[in-house]
């Protein structure tokens, strides 16, 4: 319908424009003069010709009357032809004067096409630049039309689809059904959900994984301690070289599948290290923004950040601020401020919300992978999100502070200035 609307709107006004350069062209100046007017003209000033200074026009026509010396008598108003040359120039009518039979004078009449034709092309060109800024306005209108109905939601998907891409799974993509866009960002969203769904499974199924690798690790070792101690008795009370080398043989293969059940362990902590963290300068401007970005129910007020250059990721650091205002939003529910403290070494970013905050003796834990806070029971979630906050904010050199607020849970992102790492 806009559409339509700017369509319509455009072509009237190149009709219009048409219509004025078309009415311009065909029309033909008029250089001729009442012949009325110009004999009331004559017999009016012969009639009065002693006695020009009482004389009145009663023509609209102007005009200027010379002696036979080519001396002004009389004129209607300045700016006419006072010459016969000057008249022959500007076209203007001439006529001579005469009374008894003799010339007196001559009359010279001021031709006002001239003035009519350039009234005329004042006209056209006023009509036809109120017609181009119509259509400039026009233009315009739906340029910003397009930016709000096109660009802007195109630029959204592009920064959603970046953050899928860095794995955030959490933040929702804003929607505007009555946009060209609506459903298309609709079914982004239905996909966001269903990868996040598939996430928390596998992250389930791989903490299941874990737990099974640690009590098969407990199992294990234990009957191998117990062939080891046994070994080392045996070792110890052994007579002959060929019983100790067997028992020798005993304890050292103990202590390789000791090892090999503890690398098993152990090993599964190492998929951290296959997110890259590439730091480096940015304007502090973009991590206003980040925020804003991560603000996704837009309850947190934002302040200014001062004007200087930070070292982090800023993939990495959006994620970070997503998971920070996801996480608040998740299980406080409330509104969120944001602080900036600054010094010259750093810049911290402090977000609480009005949660309430967790127990004491859970703070220390909620950076730990796969832990969360009591109030999580009833929350979807694999307890990911501030453990890998973490790893990320120490890989940018900075820091991720955890604790209980005045009026909830209150974490710190350290950012480190560039050129003071």
């Amino acid at each position: 319908m806009k559409k339509q609307a700017f369509l319509i709107g455009v072509l009237l006004v190149l009709i219009a424009e048409i219509i004025t350069l078309t009415v311009f062209a065909v029309q033909t100046p008029d250089f001729t003069q009442d012949t009325v007017a110009v004999n009331e003209v004559v017999q009016s000033v012969t009639q009065d010709f002693n006695l020009l200074k009482e004389h009145k026009n009663t023509t609209a026509l102007d005009y200027v009357v010379l002696d036979t010396n080519g001396d002004i008598l009389y004129k209607t108003k300045s700016g006419l032809s006072e010459s016969v040359n000057a008249a022959i120039t500007h076209r203007d009518t001439i006529l001579d004067l005469t009374i008894g039979g003799n010339a007196v004078g001559k009359v010279i009449i001021f031709n006002d096409g001239a003035e009519t034709l350039q009234s005329q092309k004042q006209t056209a060109i006023i009509v036809l630049a109120g017609a181009i800024v119509l259509q400039c306005a026009i233009c315009i209108g739906y340029a910003a039309y397009l930016h709000v109905a096109m660009i802007r939601p195109f630029r959204k998907l592009k920064e959603f689809a970046e953050r899928i891409a860095g794995g955030n799974l959490d933040i929702p993509l804003e929607m505007d059904r009555h946009n060209l866009f609506g459903a298309f960002t609709e079914s982004f969203d239905i996909m966001r959900s269903e990868l996040k769904k598939a996430r928390i499974a596998e992250a389930q199924a791989q903490q299941s994984k874990k737990e099974l690798v640690a009590k098969l690790s407990h199992d294990i070792k234990t009957p191998v301690a117990s062939i080891k101690a046994v070994s080392e008795v045996g070792l110890a009370v052994a007579d002959g070289e060929k019983e100790k080398a067997n028992y020798t043989q005993i304890i050292g293969k103990a202590d390789q599948i000791n090892t090999l059940v503890t690398n098993l362990f152990t090993a599964t902590l190492e998929e951290l290290q296959q997110l890259t963290v590439t730091p480096a300068s940015i304007d502090s401007k973009q991590v206003k923004v980040m925020l804003e970005n991560a603000d996704y129910m837009h309850k947190a007020s934002i302040p200014d950040i001062p004007e200087c250059l930070v070292y982090a990721d800023r993939l990495r650091l959006q994620q970070v601020f997503d998971n920070i205002l996801a996480n608040s939003y998740k299980y406080a529910k409330t509104d969120i401020t944001v602080e900036i403290e600054k010094t010259d070494e750093h810049i911290s970013v402090i977000i609480e919300d009005a949660g309430g905050g967790v127990l004491p003796e859970e703070l220390p834990v909620l950076k730990e992978k796969f832990k969360r806070g009591s109030n999580a029971k009833n929350t979807e979630g694999a307890g990911l999100g501030l453990y890998i906050s973490d790893y990320f904010m120490k890989e940018m050199q900075g820091g991720l502070n955890i604790e209980n607020g005045k009026h909830g849970l209150k974490v710190t992102v350290t950012l480190a200035l560039s050129g003071k790492i």
